[in-house]
């Protein structure tokens, strides 16, 4: 295991991780290596189709307008990509 030392940590930022560890039964040390290590963790990927369904939550998209947009997309005919 590597060792790191950080210096010059606010008085405030430090306050916060002690407490922060405090209320997650972790020493300080220990909530570092978990803020850490959730930090630089490769995110999961989320499907594109459920990435826009929550953006048309977000927009407040009906379940009616939904369904038209995805009744646009079944009548579209779609034609593969030319390079000549």
């Amino acid at each position: 295991m590597a060792v790191m030392t950080v210096r010059n940590i606010p008085a405030e930022v430090h306050r916060a991780l002690r407490i922060r560890a405090a209320e997650n039964g972790r020493s300080t040390e220990a909530e570092v290596r978990t803020i850490l290590a959730d930090a630089v963790r490769p995110r999961a990927e989320v499907p594109l189709g459920d990435a826009l369904a929550e953006i048309g939550r977000r927009i407040g998209l009906t379940d009616d307008e939904a369904d038209g947009v995805v009744g646009l997309r079944q009548r579209v005919e779609h034609q593969p990509v030319s390079f000549e």
